[in-house]
Order: structure tokens, then sequence, then C-alpha cells
């Protein structure tokens, strides 16, 4: 295979009409279309249509996915329930984009690593992963735009300067949408560490029953009316997560809160050091492991040694059963015995005896070259 390329669209707020579906079929003969889904792999060639028109009339999100490193996620959402200008203050460069068109906004994020090459992928299952951010992001959770800010700043699209957007509220605690979208725009766990010490802790789940009986008792009768029918009526796919954003508005306790200025730059010159006080433990801690290895080993080579000084002779024997076998197998055998010989009498200062037992063995066998070879190569030739 000499590449890949994974596309998926998911439409979420409304199912395509057999009209769309028709529409969708004249651009892939190939591709997997249902009433909510568009997904199509390429092995060669490329896809026809144009995902940004498709984004703007069809679908909710969008997953592309190359073997030569483009990642790109895309979401929309009506801009009644997101603002354009809060979307703009987070996406600021190539990397995070956004777009209106008509009644809806477009945020189009994407990962392009010049150079990587990526084998063994599979697209399906990851927009499933990620696509719950959406109704979240949609109730007011903000996090998905600050990794986008992040991304910009990763791929320094953003000045050393610019000054920090404000931060939302549970950065340390990145649920699994979250963790799914920052791993697949390959996101630096470091930068995201240090973002993420400027962030309020979240708040604790959602709100419960009670919480929101009180809040939607103390409502004004007309809103009351407007939630039942648009209920009744299902005229907004959105009415939860609405109704929570405007709880959430109500009750601050996870919002956005400003820092202490920090800076794009700032933020990448700590995520440097953060990731190279990381990288020394951890080069620490391979080479304590290392260490352990070799004197676990040196151990155990002690104790074979001290077991085989227990019967020398018959050790030597031993050697001259497996040889005299003929067998290959059985002369790798023998070699390792002499080696465990030889460093043995090393270690007990009988070198000499060695030596003399090793140069009658070549002499008997002379006449071996298979022997004699695995003999030299071990180190055994004198």
């Amino acid at each position: 295979m000499s590449e890949y390329q994974y596309y998926e669209f998911v439409a979420v707020d409304r199912p395509l009409t057999g009209r769309e579906r028709a529409e969708l079929r004249s651009l892939s003969t190939r591709a997997d279309i249902t009433a909510t889904s568009f997904v199509n792999t390429y092995e060669w060639g490329n896809f026809k249509g144009n995902p940004r028109t498709l984004m703007e009339r069809y679908f909710d999100a969008h997953l592309y996915l190359a073997n030569w490193g483009t990642h790109q996620l895309m979401l929309r959402l009506p801009k009644h329930l997101l603002d354009p200008a809060t979307v703009a203050h987070y996406c600021q460069g190539d990397s995070a984009s956004v777009w209106t068109a008509g009644e809806h906004i477009i945020i189009d994020l994407h990962d392009d690593e010049d150079g990587t090459d990526e084998w063994d992928l599979d697209g399906h299952g990851l927009l499933t992963s990620i696509i719950p951010v959406r109704a979240r992001l949609a109730a007011g959770d903000l996090r998905l735009l600050y990794l986008a800010w992040l991304r910009c700043v990763q791929s320094e699209e953003i000045a050393d300067d610019e000054p920090e957007p404000p931060v939302p509220g549970g950065l340390g605690t990145l649920d699994a949408p979250l963790t799914a979208v920052a791993e697949f725009l390959r996101i630096d766990s470091d930068l995201i560490a240090v973002a993420a010490a400027g962030s309020a802790p979240a708040a604790a789940g959602e709100p419960t029953a009670a919480q929101l009986r009180t809040w939607v008792v103390g409502l004004p009768a007309r809103d009351k009316d407007a939630i039942l029918t648009d209920l009744i009526t299902g005229g907004d796919n959105h009415l939860r997560s609405r109704l929570l954003r405007r709880y959430r508005d109500a009750h601050p306790t996870d919002a956005a809160t400003p820092t202490a200025a920090r800076t794009a730059g700032g933020l990448l010159a700590t995520a440097a050091k953060l990731r190279a006080e990381r990288e020394r433990r951890d080069a620490d801690q391979r080479e304590r492991e290392r260490v352990r290895r070799e004197r676990s080993a040196a151990a155990a080579r002690q104790r074979h040694l001290d077991a085989l000084a227990v019967d020398q002779t018959a050790a030597w024997q031993r050697v001259d059963e497996l040889i005299a076998t003929k067998k290959p197998r059985e002369y790798d055998t023998a070699v390792q015995l002499l080696v465990d010989l030889r460093d043995l009498g090393e270690r007990d200062g009988d070198s000499t005896s060695f030596r003399q037992r090793l140069a009658e063995l070549r002499a008997v066998h002379a006449r071996k070259p298979s022997l004699l070879e695995r003999l030299n190569l071990a180190g055994l030739d004198t």
C-alpha cells in the first residue's frame, strides 16, 4: 500500500435526506453512505469532494487522516450556541481556524507534521471517540478551544509575546474525548501540563437535579413556555446544551478564568524546561534500571560459576560428550560451557590450567573446522 487516506463525516443535528445522499454518492461510488455518515478510505487516488463544502452543506463533524502525517478535525455548530468572536479568540493560526457559513460556525483543527510517515493506520472509531467534545463545547466547555490555541502555539504560528487567552477550568483533568483530541492533534503533553497550572479545577460534574429544579423555578414564565415548546416540537436539537450553558453562565464556578500574564513564548519555554527535567528523570531512571539489571546479572553469573566450581571434572567430561555428538547445536552448548570454565578460571586465578586443557582439546579436534570456528568466535583461540 503506497498511501492511506481516511475521510469520515458525521451528521449529528439532522439526518441526510435521500437527495443529499444521492449528491454525496456522485462524489464517490465506493464510500459507505448512511443517513448520518459518509466514510471512505483511499489507497490510491483522491477524494473528489471539498471537505469544507461538505461541512457547510451536510455535516457536523469531519475527521481526515493520511499516512504522510496530516491529521484534521472539523466541527460545526449553530452560531446561537457558540459565539464566533469567542472562537476566533482561541483559533489564531493555520492549525486552528474558524469560519461561518449561514447559521453555522465551523472550526477547522489540524496538524501536518512534515516528513512524518505513519503506517498501519486505521481511522475507524477515531471520530466516535472525539465527537462528544462537540456537545460539551455547545454547553459552554471551552477546553477544546484552548487546546486549539495550544496547537497553534506548538506550531509556532503565534508570536511569542502574544498573551494567553482566558484559561478554562479543568485543563488538568481532561476527559477521554478531549484526551483523544489532544492525541489526534499531537499536542505536546508538557505544553498541556504547563497550561493546566493556570487552570482552575473543573466543577464537580453536572449540576444536580435539585440545583436544576431550583434554577428552573426561578426562570421567567415566558422562558419556560419557550423551553417546553422547543422540547415538544423538537425545534432545538441543542436544547439541553443551551440550557446547561445558560445555567453555567448563571453559576460561573468553572468559567474561563484570567490568569497572571502568560504569553505563548513563555508557555513554550516553560514546557521545554519541564520536558528537559522529565527527560533527565527518565534518563536517571533508565540508568538506575540498567545498573540494577547488570548487578542482578552479575550476581546470577557468580551463582552459576559457584555451581560449576563444585565439580569441574564433570563439566569437562560434559564438554567431551557434547563434542562427540558432532552436532552443531551441541557444539554451541559445549562452547558456552567452555566460556563458563574460562571465566571460572579467571575468577579463581587458575587460568593457566584452563588454557592447557583448552589447547589439548583443540589439538584433539583439529580436524573439526566447524567446532574450531565456534571456539575462535567465542575468543577461545588460545
